[in-house]
């Protein structure tokens, strides 16, 4: 809200010139390309309601879903460096072809990046595979390679979408070991790392481990042989709250 409460005129007048209105439109259009405050803070109010509706209750989940592919790729930094975290996003719709790097387009176009970089960006929401965002009257800004983040459909989080297997693995959750895995993996942990902590056996460990992954409070990667278990926001969030402080 804030970007496009501050963008500049000649930007407003870029995101919009391209875009189609119906003809009882247009006047309300032009004002935002002249950058009328009023129709400007019309439009974020507009934009915080659709948050609210479309956005909010499937956040957490969501968020979840990016700290998990946030871990793969700095797992694939330090395995193999820019080039194996290249060729691993989101192929095969993307390829790395040293030094260039093919994405899906509208038309064919080459961007060089001149030392501005790119930004990787994942997205939950889009509707498209993959995406490439860039201004070419903005050689300063780098462009942005979005890509999904998804692994499975988002479910509602908030409390009209909650429903009873939610509700019981949290109940199944509320024990001493559990809460002491939940702490564990807040600093990251395998399965045999978790064992150890928890002096369980692998399969205890891993059958925990389960139980939080699948109420969303946890997610699982892969790290070479083994898997990396990553506390979620909504597990800080529950850690915060003090419930699960007590050993």
């Amino acid at each position: 809200m804030d970007n496009l409460l501050h963008a500049s005129v000649s930007q407003l007048r870029r995101e919009i010139e391209y875009l189609d209105f119906r003809p009882g439109q247009l006047p309300w259009a032009r004002r935002v390309a002249e950058g009328d405050h009023d129709v400007l803070r019309e439009l974020a109010k507009a934009l915080r309601a659709c948050h609210r509706l479309t956005v909010e209750p499937y956040w957490d989940r969501g968020r979840s879903e990016l700290v998990a592919l946030s871990t793969r790729s700095a797992s694939l930094m330090l395995e193999g460096g820019v080039d194996l975290l290249l060729r691993s996003v989101c192929a095969p719709q993307v390829r790395w072809r040293p030094p260039v790097l093919e994405a899906p387009y509208p038309r064919r176009v080459d961007v060089h990046l001149e030392g501005r970089g790119l930004i990787i960006t994942p997205t939950v929401f889009s509707k498209h595979p993959v995406s490439f965002l860039w201004d070419p009257l903005d050689t300063a800004q780098p462009p942005r390679l979005t890509v999904p983040a998804l692994r499975r459909p988002l479910a509602g989080t908030g409390a009209a979408e909650s429903d009873g297997a939610t509700v019981r693995n949290l109940e199944s959750l509320l024990g001493r070991t559990r809460a002491a895995a939940l702490r564990v993996t807040a600093e990251g942990c395998t399965t045999s790392e978790l064992a150890r902590r928890l002096n369980v056996t692998a399969a205890a460990a891993s059958q925990h481990a389960t139980v939080l992954r699948d109420t969303g409070l946890i997610t699982t990667s892969r790290r070479g042989g083994s898997v990396l278990h990553l506390i979620t926001p909504l597990g800080l969030a529950l850690l915060w709250t003090g419930a699960l402080t007590q050993p």
